[in-house]
């Protein structure tokens, strides 16, 4: 993925150039972030999927050893209990790579950023 050309234009294609390891676990997190916020729009920014209302809501990412999730400082904040067990930064969260991804917690944190959104830019629609 070095030269524009090959770099993947859809959250899928993405997930394909993914390595094999980690396509499961994007695919799941896919899916719970489109559960929890079904009428974002999903786009690739910064070589990464995000999913986005009027501002960027979530991102998330493959790296070697884990997943990463980047779904801002004020959720990291607002979730730092149950996040405790992950590593965490400022606005980024890892999931380990060889541990399950805890999709109900991932489901809750991008409700958050769905109502975080919703309250600073009005109602949310598709």
């Amino acid at each position: 993925m070095n030269s524009a050309a090959s770099r993947p234009t859809t959250v899928a294609e993405y997930i394909d150039a993914a390595p094999r390891e980690a396509r499961q676990k994007l695919r799941q997190m896919r899916a719970a972030v489109r559960a929890a916020a079904p009428g974002a729009v999903e786009s690739i920014k910064w070589q990464m999927p995000s999913y986005s209302y009027k501002r960027i809501l979530v991102i998330f990412a493959a790296h070697k050893h884990h997943i990463g999730f980047y779904p801002t400082p004020s959720a990291v904040k607002s979730f730092s209990k149950e996040l405790s067990k992950f590593n965490t930064a400022k606005g980024s969260i890892q999931f380990p790579m060889e541990k399950p991804l805890p999709l109900p917690l991932i489901r809750k944190i991008t409700a958050f950023r769905v109502r975080e959104s919703v309250e600073r830019d009005g109602k949310w629609k598709s």
